[in-house]
């Protein structure tokens, strides 16, 4: 019998990193053993309740029920120019500057599709989301890749970059505050992006999935506030981790009219638009109240500390950063990333990623997640002590 044919991007691609830790963590629990796992960002507390009511009453209307407009309803379009507004002291029209998206991983994965061509780079950092690199590829595109090296902040250095790869790039990717590493960009370094993105005439795509995320010091800084780089910016948000909505799928996308336009084009063809029912609770969320966020990230610092404390007092190289729900832990040495991971997680129980999982730049370093219950982040801290840094 001939073998399926199947596309020949997609045998070039590597395996999804996600799955061969699950492999491993099945094989574990048929073992017997008591998992606890920190290795998946799925935030485990419940959506707030005012979100929840909110879309149980949009439920009742039947103008819900049908086909919702691609680019989201007028009304949810408005709410995140106010958030914009509000958050980032930043006018954006709603009609030409945002798009409603299933899940901001949609928009990331469509980009490609409207603004690069088959032989141009993408600029990727490294270790990063893996859709960036992936999305480029999709498109015949070269993903080149940026280090992100902790004594540079785990900021890419942008003078790095050979000129000839720079001026062959259509697209150049940031994520901050930054996964797997928690790292938060100041603005020297956006102000440095922007010149080095009109020297090349690239577009800076921002992945701001963890901008409400923040633990210590100022709300972190959008692209859009920096004048120079908003001319060549689309900007991605995400209501996931934000509002514990990761199952939700609702985000969106704001910055330079036409670089949005070409994404929503890209939508028209190949998508649909967000439930309407969804973009009302997102309304919800996005105009408040925004207690339970704060409630939220006064969480995640209470639980980062703790396991940071557990985990340095056992003689763990555990990295203290400023956002997302992350802790990231350097492997000692004679351990690869994936060594350490399946060593804690054979030895101790204790699921986390490597962080290879998101690219080269990640070897080194192994990511534990904040979001499980205090409870087993506490035990999951004392095994981690039994075990020691070893």
């Amino acid at each position: 019998m001939p073998e399926p044919r199947i596309a020949d991007r997609l045998k070039e691609l590597p395996p999804y990193p996600f799955e061969e830790i699950d492999r491993k963590k099945a094989a574990a629990r048929e073992r017997g053993v008591d998992l606890i796992d920190l290795g998946i960002g799925d935030p485990d507390r419940p959506t707030p309740a005012h979100i929840r009511q909110a879309l149980s009453a949009a439920l009742e209307n039947p103008a819900h029920h049908r086909y919702p407009a691609y680019r989201g309803s007028a009304e949810f379009r408005q709410c995140v120019a106010r958030y914009v507004q509000r958050r980032f002291e930043v006018a954006v029209d709603p009609d030409t500057q945002v798009l409603a998206l299933i899940g901001s991983k949609e928009g990331i994965g469509h980009l490609a599709l409207a603004v690069t061509n088959p032989g141009d780079v993408v600029l990727v950092p490294t270790p990063a989301y893996p859709v960036y690199a992936s999305s480029a590829a999709f498109v015949g595109a070269e993903p080149v890749t940026m280090p992100l090296y902790r004594e540079n902040g785990f900021l890419p250095k942008l003078g790095d970059i050979p000129a000839d790869t720079a001026k062959r790039a259509s697209v150049i990717w940031v994520n901050y505050p930054n996964n797997p590493l928690g790292a938060v960009a100041p603005r020297s370094f956006y102000e440095e992006l922007a010149a080095f993105a009109r020297d090349y005439d690239l577009i800076v795509a921002s992945d701001a999935a963890y901008a409400e995320i923040y633990l210590d010091g100022e709300p972190p800084l959008s692209g859009l506030e920096i004048p120079a780089l908003a001319e060549r910016l689309i900007e991605f948000h995400s209501l996931s981790k934000t509002f514990n909505m990761t199952g939700w799928r609702v985000g969106f996308a704001t910055g330079t009219p036409w670089i949005v336009q070409a994404l929503g084009t890209v939508k028209t063809n190949v998508d649909s638009g967000v439930f309407g029912a969804v973009q009302q609770a997102a309304m919800a969320a996005l105009d408040g109240p925004w207690e339970p966020v704060k409630e939220l990230r006064d969480l995640y610092r209470t639980r980062r500390d703790q396991l940071v404390a557990g985990l340095q007092a056992a003689g763990f190289e555990a990295v203290q950063m400023p956002a997302t729900f992350y802790v990231v832990v350097a492997a000692p040495q004679g351990h690869t990333a994936a060594s350490y991971a399946t060593l804690l997680l054979e030895q101790a129980g204790v699921v986390c990623t490597p962080c290879t999982a998101f690219g080269p730049g990640g070897e080194g370093y192994v990511r534990f997640s904040l979001t499980a219950p205090d409870e087993r982040i506490a035990l999951a801290a004392e095994r981690l002590r039994e075990l020691g840094g070893k």
